[in-house]
Parts: C-alpha cells; sequence; structure tokens
C-alpha cells in the first residue's frame, strides 16, 4: 500500500468516526479521533497485531473500541488525553504567539487601511472625511483611545496636523499604495508618540509616573495572569502529591487485602491528569513571567525616551524634525511592544481557564474528604522533600563500571540536561505499576544509548543501570496501556514509527518503519600546508581557456609608453610598433552601354480617308 493511498484510509475512518459521534451527540476534533485510533491499536489489550494484515472486522472492532473509548463519560484518562490535544492546538512559543497577535491587529486594520489607500477623492468633504479616516486609523492602530471619544478624537488630530497637514492630502493621494500604507504606518509611530509625550508632559514632575502610561489591558492583566496561575499551579501540585502518596502506600508489595476495594487504576489515571495539568501549568507561568521581565524592559525603555525628549524639546520654540520624529518612534515602538505582552498575557490566561474542565472529572470522583480516608497516617510529600531525602545518596561510578554516569561535579549545564520521561523515575514507573515519582539528578544521571535517566534512590539507580533495556521496555508498555503517558512521558519520538492504518495488503503490516533523517558535517583546517597553495592554480578548465584567449590577442596590440617631466632622463623608453605594409585593394572598373533612342514618326493619320498610314524610321546611330 502506497504512504497517499494509507493516508486516505486513515482519514476515511478518522471521518466515519467523527461523524457517528455527531450522531450520538458529542462533538470531537479530527486530532483527537486520531490520537485514539492511534492508542487503541497501541494498546496490546486489544488484539491488534502490527505484524498482520486487519480485516473488516478488525476495522469494525476498531472504530467501535474508538467510540467507546470517547463516549466515556467523567474519565479521567480521556480528560487528560482532550487536554494534551487542546494544549497542543492552542499553545505554541512565544515568537508565535507575538506574531500571531500582531496579524490578527492587521487583520482587523486592513478594512480601514484599504479603504484610505483606495480613496479618489474630488471634493472638499471628501477631503474632510479622509483626513477623518486616517485619524481612526491611526487611533485603532495605537489603541490609545476610542475612536467615539471626541477629547482623545481632538487630541490626535491636533497631534496629527502637527506633522501632517491637511494640506499635504493632495501630496498623499498621488502616491502608490505601498507607499501610502508606509507613510500611514509612520504617521501612526509619530501620532503616538506625540500623544504620549504630552500625556507624560501634562503630569509634570521629573519621574514620570510608568502606571499611568501603560496600556489599560496590560495594568489589568499583569497583576492577575501570573498569581492565578500561581494558585492553580499550588492546586494541582498538591493534588498530585496527595495522589502519589495514596498511590505509595497502595502499591507496596505488603498492602493489605482491604486495600483492593479502592479503584487503583482510577486514582493512576487521576494522578496522570493532574501531573500534566501541572506541566501545563508551569510552562504557561514560565511565559507569564517572561511577559513581566519583557514588561520591565519595556518600561525602562519607555522612561528614558521620554527623559531624552524632555531634554530635546526643553525651552526651544522649534525643534528639527530629523532629531524629534526618531525618538517618537521609539517611545511608540515601546508602547506597542507594552500592548503585544499584555495581550500575550490575555492568552495565556484564557489558556489557563480553558484547561481547567480537563481536570472536572477527577475532582467529581475523588473529593478531598475521600483522599484524606485514603491517606490514613500516610505523610503527604512534596517533590522538594523527597529530592531533599534522597540527597545524601550518590552513584559511585566505579560501583558499575559498564554504565556511563553523569555527576554534578564533572557535568557542565547540569541543571539543564535533558532528562528522559520528564524526570520521572522509570524504574518506579514499573516497579510500582504506573506510579510517577519524581528522579533526582544528584544522585547520578544514567547516560544510555545517548539519553539520559534520573532516580528517586540509588537502589533504583543500579537496578534500572543493569539492565536498562528491558526496563525502557516495560515503560513503553506501560504507555502503550495508558495512552495519556506518551505525551506526559515524551515519548512521541519512541511511538512515531507506528500508524494505524486499517486496511493493509499481503504482506505488509501496521509497523511502518520511519523515515530517518541525520545532520552531520565535518570540519578541516582551511589549507593545512600553507607553503604548497599554487595561487595560480585554476580548476576551472574554462576559465583556463579564457585566460589562453586572452594571451593569444596580444599580439594583435602595440605597446605604448609616455614620458613626463618627472621620468625622462631617468631611464630609456621604447616603443615597439609593426611597421606599416604595402596593400592594395583591387574592384571592378565603371563600365556602361549605350543604345540608340528610338524615334518614329507616322504620317498619313488627319484628315484623309482611304489612304494608308506612311511609317517613318529617323532613328540615328549612336556612332554619329
Amino acid at each position: 500500500m502506497s504512504r497517499a493511498h494509507a493516508e486516505s484510509v486513515i482519514k476515511t475512518i478518522i471521518r466515519e468516526i467523527v461523524q457517528e459521534c455527531a450522531v450520538r451527540g458529542l462533538s470531537v476534533s479530527d486530532t483527537l479521533v486520531a490520537f485514539m485510533v492511534k492508542a487503541v491499536v497501541l494498546d496490546p489489550r486489544n488484539g491488534f497485531n502490527v505484524d498482520r494484515t486487519l480485516t473488516k472486522q478488525d476495522i469494525q472492532k476498531l472504530e467501535e473500541l474508538c467510540l467507546d473509548k470517547l463516549m466515556q463519560q467523567c474519565s479521567p484518562s480521556l480528560d487528560t488525553i482532550k487536554m494534551q490535544v487542546y494544549f497542543d492546538m492552542n499553545y505554541t512559543s512565544r515568537r508565535e504567539f507575538l506574531e500571531e497577535i500582531r496579524q490578527l491587529l492587521e487583520s482587523r486594520l486592513s478594512p480601514v487601511s484599504r479603504e484610505i489607500t483606495d480613496s479618489r477623492v474630488k471634493t472638499r468633504e471628501e477631503l474632510d472625511a479622509l483626513y477623518r479616516k486616517i485619524v481612526t486609523y491611526i487611533q485603532l492602530r495605537s489603541s490609545m483611545g476610542s475612536p467615539t471619544d471626541v477629547p482623545t478624537v481632538q487630541e490626535a488630530t491636533a497631534a496629527l496636523q502637527s506633522v501632517f497637514p491637511q494640506t499635504e492630502l493632495g501630496t498623499f493621494m498621488v502616491l502608490l499604495k505601498r507607499d501610502k500604507e508606509q507613510q500611514l504606518s509612520e504617521l501612526s509611530m509619530i501620532v503616538s508618540g506625540i500623544q504620549l509625550f504630552n500625556k507624560a508632559s501634562k503630569k509634570g514632575g521629573e519621574d514620570t509616573n510608568l502606571h499611568g502610561l501603560m496600556p489599560e489591558i496590560l495594568n489589568e492583566a499583569l497583576p492577575v495572569t501570573s498569581k492565578s496561575i500561581e494558585n492553580e499551579l499550588s492546586v494541582s501540585q498538591s493534588l498530585a502529591w496527595k495522589y502519589t502518596a495514596v498511590l505509595e502506600r497502595l502499591t507496596q508489595p505488603d498492602s493489605q487485602p482491604a486495600d483492593c476495594d479502592v479503584p487503583i487504576v482510577l486514582l493512576k489515571q487521576a494522578l496522570y491528569n493532574v501531573r500534566q495539568h501541572e506541566v501545563f501549568l508551569k510552562m504557561l507561568l514560565a511565559d507569564a513571567r517572561s511577559c513581566a521581565k519583557h514588561v520591565e524592559i519595556l518600561q525602562t525603555e519607555l522612561s528614558s525616551q521620554l527623559r531624552l525628549l524632555k531634554e530635546t524639546v526643553q525651552s526651544k520654540t522649534a525643534v528639527p524634525t530629523a532629531k524629534v520624529f526618531p525618538l517618537f518612534k521609539s517611545l511608540s515602538k515601546a508602547w506597542c511592544g507594552l500592548q503585544d505582552e499584555a495581550e500575550l498575557l490575555n492568552v495565556l490566561g484564557n489558556i489557563m481557564h480553558n484547561l481547567q474542565p480537563f481536570v472536572a472529572s477527577q475532582a467529581k470522583i475523588f473529593s478531598e474528604a475521600y483522599l484524606d480516608g485514603l491517606l490514613e497516617a500516610s505523610e503527604v510529600k512534596t517533590d522538594q522533600q523527597r529530592m531533599t531525602e534522597s540527597s545524601g545518596e550518590r552513584i559511585v561510578p566505579a560501583e558499575m563500571k559498564t554504565q556511563e554516569w553523569l555527576l554534578p561535579e564533572t557535568t557542565a549545564s547540569f541543571n539543564e540536561l535533558p532528562l528522559q520521561y520528564d524526570g520521572v523515575c522509570g524504574y518506579t514507573l514499573v516497579s510500582r505499576d504506573g506510579l510517577l515519582l519524581p528522579g533526582n539528578p544528584h544522585i547520578g544521571v544514567l547516560k544510555h544509548q545517548e539519553k539520559l535517566y534520573v532516580f528517586r534512590s540509588k537502589e533504583a539507580a543500579l537496578t534500572f543501570a543493569s539492565s536498562p533495556d528491558n526496563f525502557i521496555t516495560e515503560v513503553a508498555e506501560k504507555a502503550k496501556q495508558s495512552p495519556e503517558l506518551i505525551q506526559l512521558l515524551k515519548l512521541h519520538q519512541q511511538f512515531s514509527c507506528v500508524s494505524p492504518y486499517p486496511e493493509m495488503q499481503p504482506g505488509e503490516s501496521l509497523l511502518v518503519k520511519p523515515i530517518t533523517k541525520c545532520e552531520s558535517g565535518t570540519q578541516t583546517d582551511l589549507h593545512p600546508v600553507e607553503t604548497n597553495i599554487v595561487k595560480s592554480y585554476e580548476w576551472n578548465e574554462w576559465e583556463l581557456r579564457r585566460k589562453a584567449i586572452k594571451l593569444a590577442d596580444l599580439r594583435t596590440k602595440a605597446t605604448r609608453s609616455m614620458q613626463t617631466d618627472l621620468s625622462h632622463m631617468r631611464r630609456e623608453n621604447a616603443t615597439q610598433t609593426w611597421l606599416p605594409k604595402d596593400a592594395a585593394c583591387q574592384s571592378k572598373r565603371d563600365g556602361e552601354s549605350n543604345v540608340p533612342k528610338p524615334q518614329t514618326y507616322l504620317a498619313g493619320l488627319r484628315g484623309q480617308r482611304d489612304r494608308h498610314v506612311v511609317k517613318t524610321n529617323l532613328t540615328r546611330s549612336v556612332d554619329e
């Protein structure tokens, strides 16, 4: 089966499941269905053998299993998968977030910009209307007031008239559309800078109160977003520590039989749910703190630009535009940066609020009182406490020379190492049937097949290192049974080669080998042996041919010299020329030929009847 045909078959399966879910009253995305199909195929309990061809019954069974999982009510596992899909589709890097924010602003301003650049005014009223549109465009772009607020409009109009009087609209109209758009952008930056400067000047004083100059949306979002994310993170972490303590007690080898009535599977799914929520909240919190740092930098820049502007225009009746306009643009640029940070904070806050429904099912199944009852006298330890307890243990590389260990004393940037399983102890995950416990890198980091593993204790590290391949395989099996672990433990690369093809040709299987690529390069010294460099060497035969033709052409050239007052009587000058040759050119001689001019007369043409006409030839010879 070709890859294109396999992809079309996969899309058909996904489309059928989406349609069936819609019939049953559930709206699901194609991405969620595709992930669920892959999860069902990977789970060994479903009986899909990747080495044999799927039949129609297998396809029907695959669709039914996917529908059953998607239609589950109050399932922490399904909510975790939905949370992962939502986050992947809505979260991106800071740079891409800012690009999307700017593109959204440009799309909102494009109708107003198009009206201005495409207008063909003829009357005075149309000119006034066009000028008002330019003021509206500047206000919308700078977000320094509503276009319906009369004082703000008057302030923006006055600022625009100081740099772009209405009398210059005629010059603006004859520009090309591209030049009009560029001038509109520059006018917006200059006018915004003027408005900010005027606003700061009205407050007076040497030290400008930057809080009053900040965008309103930033003043609202900056103190709230980080605090809200921190509160949500605190709740998720406390739940994760409680679930971990309960499961740690229930999965001990000497646990009592009375504990068998406890839904351990659901407890593990709830733990995965809150741990995934914790991971996403940490990412959002890091971005929110990054926004706060950028706001501080932009505030400092804004303050310095205002101070420089005040020094430039202070007690001066006129200032050159070439000197003051760049300062206004820099001021506007800092203001726009603050607006971008405010929009980004709002986006992060919206993502945080949209993640909350995905942790509702575990809270509904396991209440705080129920968890406290399961804990009994068990101590709830934080991740930091677990790290502190195991900090005294340390791997001695001499104890196991067959493996490579990384230690804090001998490894640069130790805290920034890319750890496998996102820092979770793989040994505990296998030995405790899916329990997630954070590993402590200070015990020692195992480097196996260019991957780094951490463990919660020295004993776990030595046991894992004795047969790492077996434990890695067992972790993969745990992830197949709980598909939410694939993203939580960052196992995408390990499972990227399996594709749920519903229809296969004889001899083909579900296991599709990935196309592996590797970037490699070598670095050598430039000209290792300097003495063997031949400066005149040419590898191009056409370049050699060109030089040969140039040399052959010299024989037709003459050498000239010139003597000046400074060079005469210093050396002998000689000029070599080719002696002139006697040359003659022979051409054809001019020749001509004459013919006689015929002269013939006819007599008897008039006044006679029945008489013959007499013809007389008076042509003279050429020789006469």
